[in-house]
């Protein structure tokens, strides 16, 4: 049985916990082991902010195994939680894997963020609302960067606007959200210089979530000068996770493999 980790220790210390809806959000670990600092990626699997799609999890992290990469699913919170929840859990996963870094044998310089539909809205906000760490808070986790090194974002939401996947966006923010609200939450909005390296992919027929979504985000980052790697396919369902039955979008897993060690994120030489 694969041990999982709460993202805090004690659950009086977990932000807007609810008795009663008692889910303690945690990191399920796929780490390798190795006397080499590894990277490593955050998984956060779909599910329109209503549940979690086992599809996008475990398969993910083996695959992100088996091409040298430590991985850890997110079981965020959902549903009946409303933001900032899951981005508080998904900040969270971040310092603490940084945190344990040394303990786990990941490169604290190498840990990404990959995520599709939902999910892969909540790993574009923790790649847009991160933050350097509360240097004074007496819990040393929170004293680390929440900031992901690179993001993989997969058939995303990302606006919550123009081209929102409505569902998700009422699971999330609930009846007539505040404009704000909907507007900084809306991830390609809130791109900056700071912004880390990003692979998006998307099919050009989802029907769930509009392609736009990511051609949004791509010009948001082209904007920003990020290093960014697009691709579109003209055919597939939305929800197509590592794309297995679909011979032309499975190719994406490849793609995402060489992008990787064209950052640096993956060091076959080294």
């Amino acid at each position: 049985m694969i041990n999982v980790i709460p993202l805090w220790e004690n659950q009086n210390d977990i932000p807007l916990f609810d008795s009663a809806n008692p889910f303690i959000p945690h990191l399920v670990p796929f780490i390798i082991e190795s006397s080499n600092q590894l990277p490593c990626i955050i998984v956060f699997p779909g599910g329109g902010y209503t549940h979690r799609a086992q599809h996008e999890s475990e398969p993910v992290c083996l695959w992100l195994n088996s091409i040298g990469i430590s991985a850890f699913v997110l079981n965020y919170r959902v549903q009946p939680y409303k933001h900032p929840a899951p981005l508080l859990d998904a900040k969270r996963s971040i310092r603490l894997v940084r945190y344990f870094s040394k303990k786990w044998n990941i490169d604290p310089n190498r840990i990404g963020v990959l995520g599709f539909s939902a999910g892969g809205h909540l790993a574009s906000l923790a790649g847009t609302h991160f933050d350097s760490g509360d240097k004074k808070n007496n819990d040393p986790v929170e004293r680390i960067s929440s900031r992901p090194d690179c993001m993989v974002l997969c058939y995303p939401v990302i606006s919550l606007a123009e081209y929102a996947h409505e569902g998700s966006k009422k699971a999330l923010l609930g009846e007539n959200p505040d404009p704000v609200l909907v507007w900084t939450l809306s991830s390609h909005n809130m791109v900056s210089s700071n912004t880390p390296p990003t692979f998006l992919w998307h099919t050009s027929d989802d029907s769930s979530v509009s392609v736009e979504n990511s051609l949004l985000f791509a010009m948001a980052l082209k904007k920003y000068k990020i290093p960014f790697e697009l691709h579109i396919f003209p055919h597939g369902r939305h929800g197509l996770g590592l794309a297995d039955d679909i011979l032309h979008v499975k190719e994406w897993t490849k793609l995402c493999e060489k992008w990787f060690e064209s950052i640096g994120f993956i060091r076959y030489n080294v």
